[in-house]
């Protein structure tokens, strides 16, 4: 369409000053317009672009070379426990099926499931009654024999004084003799069974054969029972003492070795799966004669007292194994280790200057919450545990002590104590993992970031 035929805009007043510029614009040419449009949007973006004067510092509130906030802690003298971890199954000394020895009715159970009992203790009755008459029976015989065996020696002793006289042939006397070894015989094989039917009698009063508890009966009053039941009458387990059976690998057995040869004995820790409620503690008490091929592991077993009878047959714990302590080691938490291009360092604080230095260290073994240095650092020097992230060497730092920081770097570990321990592993589920010089430090550094 011809610009020159458009209609007038119904905002312009004839002859006005802004008449005439709008008459311009409606009759200059289509390139004019669009670059005054392009000029507009640039200096409208011009506009709205903050200067650098105005921006906001990238680095928080401490990125313009103010101080940053930190957690620290002192480097101290304590004992640092060397431990092994292994994950372990608790396993009875003896576990009985009782099985009857003799055929008959149940007529009696002496025990209730779950019950303890000690050995000796009544558990079922089986019928006596058929085995009583066998008795009688044996009794019976036993003295009709006997009477026989005195009969043939009255004769013997006859026969022998007519012998002498030369009344009667030697082999009628002979025939006596071996007539009183017959009821000789006899009498014998009438004790013998005598004492089965006695024996019998006492197999009807089936008793617990150890010290344990008693697990669910297998069989109700008026059952039939015979000696080849195939679950067994009732289970009785041993409680105390019990044994824990773990495996750890074989690159722990020298120094294990080492320990046993040397008379020492070694304590040992049952934790619950979760590593956070201590079960039972006890002592290693032997260790497999050959390594799981399959594995690379070799079984281990601790016995505990279990007096409580905290530890249950079959169950999984996690064992914590005290292979040594390390005495005058130089701790720090374990959030106070850096990893990096030296290696592992730690930020040591200039108290003086209010400054932190990188300084490379030598760690030794460890728990949950503190980690022994070898070298590299002094007791009593400050190290940084929360903030290192954003810290270089040289750099300004305002220190602060953060909620539960002074607790943690106060309490020394003690040797045998190992509730952190077990809670360093609660997510550790492999068996033989060790603790100490098999685990590095956590890094867990929270950074500050001004708050505000």
């Amino acid at each position: 369409m011809n610009d020159i035929n458009r209609e007038p805009s119904p905002w312009v007043t004839p002859g006005s000053r802004t008449a005439v510029l709008w008459e311009r614009v409606r009759t200059a040419p289509r390139w004019a317009l669009i670059l005054g449009i392009l000029v507009l949007f640039v200096l409208l973006a011009w506009l709205l672009t903050p200067s650098k004067t105005a921006r906001a510092p990238a680095g928080g509130r401490f990125a313009m070379g103010g101080p940053m906030p930190v957690v620290v802690a002192s480097a101290r003298t304590g004992d640092m426990p060397i431990t092994l971890i292994g994950l372990g199954t608790v396993t009875p000394l003896a576990t009985v099926t009782v099985q009857s020895q003799i055929s008959g009715q149940i007529m009696k159970i002496a025990f209730k499931e779950g019950q303890t009992v000690k050995e000796g203790d009544p558990l079922i009755l089986i019928d006596p009654r058929p085995y009583d008459v066998a008795l009688e029976q044996a009794e019976g015989a036993l003295a009709r024999d006997k009477a026989l065996l005195a009969n043939a020696r009255v004769d013997l002793d006859r026969y022998q004084t007519l012998f002498a006289q030369d009344s009667i042939a030697e082999q009628q006397l002979a025939t006596q003799k071996s007539l009183v070894a017959q009821d000789e015989g006899n009498v014998r094989t009438d004790q013998g069974q005598i004492d089965a039917a006695k024996l019998n009698l006492t197999y009807c009063h089936i008793v617990s054969p150890i010290n344990g508890r008693v697990g669910l009966q297998q069989v109700n009053v008026g059952n039939y029972v015979t000696p080849a039941e195939p679950n067994g009458l009732v289970v009785v387990t041993q409680i105390q003492p019990i044994t824990v059976v773990f495996p750890l690998p074989e690159d722990d057995i020298p120094p294990l070795l080492k320990q046993m040869r040397a008379g020492a004995t070694l304590s040992v820790t049952a934790w619950d799966k979760t590593n956070t409620q201590q079960l039972a503690t006890g002592t290693l008490q032997s260790i497999d004669s050959q390594i799981d091929t399959t594995t690379g592991t070799i079984r281990l077993k601790a016995i505990f007292p279990n007096a409580d009878q905290a530890l249950f047959p079959q169950q999984f714990v996690n064992v914590v194994l005290l292979l040594d302590t390390l005495h005058g080691a130089t701790l720090i938490p374990q959030a106070g280790v850096q990893r990096g291009a030296p290696g592992t360092y730690v930020y040591v604080v200039n108290n003086a200057e209010q400054t932190v230095s990188v300084r490379k260290v030598t760690l030794g073994p460890g728990d949950a919450t503190n980690i022994s240095i070898a070298q590299g650092l002094a007791p009593g020097e400050t190290v940084v545990v929360d903030g290192a992230d954003k810290l270089k060497d040289g750099a300004k730092v305002l220190l602060r002590q953060g909620a539960g920081g002074g607790a943690a770097a106060s309490q020394a570990p003690v040797a045998g104590q190992h509730k952190h321990s077990g809670q360093r592993q609660s997510g550790q589920g492999q068996p033989g993992q060790s603790q100490g010089t098999h685990r590095g430090p956590q890094q867990n550094n929270q950074s500050d970031q001004g708050g505000g």
